[in-house]
């Protein structure tokens, strides 16, 4: 961990390398007048709009919409399966069952979906204004790095992994709340380093509907990748003999949520980061064509007992597109033998060496986190 002492709190690394444009957001956030202890950035810490995503705010009484993010509630779930061997032709049958059934990208089902949670939805503007598309996106993949991969395991075990998020849900909150937030810090003449990191103290009454629109978002991105990952489980049981399944390990990594640190009550913004409490079970996936992890938490107090939630990407999707060799990394793929879907040159937004080096992101979170399971990827599709 490299300790940085030169803003108003201190901001602790668990990185070696940083661009400037995410060290300059961790700096603003490290002036801001309500931060508690320090800021803390994971091991895939990399450039976001307002705060880097892989960062971690601790805040005393006060809220920062884009210190959670616009895809709230974005998360991984991951289940182990029965099965210890799975061949290329299973493969390539469950993934186009995938393909056919489940939208992604921008894509939505063409009949609504069923949840309980959308007749007790809060009664806030913003989210009953989005209930009738929600039904059409709940349990879509959205695009982005969003993903459904099969792996193995080296428990022995072919697992099952997914990352989605909120869809419209998350954007227009935070929106909402960003407006909010600017108005009030407008209204009260505070200087922001970066407007990206307006605020709400957590007593006014804009703050508590954030909160209870954020944990609206958070209970539907957790229900959309439920509804995803019985589809993709559907898919095993159409196609192979004789598979169970165990329990579903289902975490999010852009929240708030309050939480005690140190004796004190405070609300802890992490985006781009996964809750790793001691003994907690957590999921950080890898890039494409790269190994994913099963990990239990560490409850290091000193990251707010977080860690990082993926490899962290190292360029940007344009200068990926721009940089990278189209055919070198699909031979990376193909020759690990890997059913990917790295196709053109707009696919190398999300090829492998558009990211961080997952290994190294695990050295340098040895402290936070222990490895249970190491996943190699066998199929992956992408949003």
């Amino acid at each position: 961990m490299i300790n940085i002492t030169t803003e108003k709190v201190p901001i602790k690394m668990w990185l070696d390398e940083i661009e400037d444009g995410a060290m300059q957001q961790a700096k603003n956030l490290a002036d801001l007048p309500f931060v508690f202890k320090w800021i803390a950035l994971m091991p895939d810490c990399h450039q976001g709009y307002g705060m880097p995503i892989g960062g971690v705010l601790a805040a005393d009484q006060f809220i920062v919409p884009n210190a959670v993010g616009v895809d709230i509630g974005c998360g991984m779930c991951a289940v182990r399966t029965s099965l210890k061997n799975i061949d290329s032709g299973q493969l390539k049958k469950i993934m186009s069952l995938v393909r056919a059934r489940i939208p992604l990208g921008f894509n939505h089902h063409i009949k609504p979906q069923k949840w309980q949670g959308f007749d007790n939805a809060p009664d806030i503007p913003v989210i009953r204004m989005q209930l009738q598309s929600a039904q059409y996106q709940l349990g879509t993949l959205g695009g982005g790095n969003h993903f459904i991969e099969i792996q193995k395991g080296s428990d022995g075990f072919i697992w099952i992994m997914l990352h989605s998020g909120s869809r419209n849900f998350g954007l227009k909150i935070a929106a909402e709340y960003h407006k909010k937030a600017l108005y009030y810090c407008d209204q009260n003449n505070y200087q922001l380093a970066d407007n990206n990191l307006a605020y709400l103290p957590a007593a006014t009454e804009e703050a508590k509907e954030y909160f209870e629109a954020m944990n609206f978002a958070l209970e539907f991105a957790r229900e959309s990748r439920l509804k995803m990952l019985e589809a993709v489980k559907d898919f095993f049981l159409s196609v192979c003999v004789n598979v169970s399944f165990d329990d579903t390990i289902n975490i999010h990594h852009n929240y708030a949520a309050l939480e005690s640190h140190y004796g004190y009550d405070v609300i802890v913004h992490r985006k781009g980061a996964t809750s790793a409490r001691k003994g907690q079970i957590g999921i950080i996936p890898g890039s494409q064509g790269t190994r994913s992890y099963i990990v239990t938490g560490k409850g290091n107090p000193e990251s707010f007992m977080s860690c990082s939630h993926g490899a962290g990407r190292k360029i940007g999707r344009k200068e990926a597109q721009r940089r990278l060799d189209l055919k070198h990394e699909k031979k990376i793929l193909d020759d690990q033998g890997i059913i990917h879907s790295i196709r053109t040159v707009k696919d190398l937004d999300e090829a492998s060496g558009a990211y961080k080096d997952i290994d190294t992101v695990m050295r340098n979170q040895q402290d936070l986190v222990h490895i249970a399971v190491s996943l190699e990827p066998l199929a992956v599709i992408k949003g």
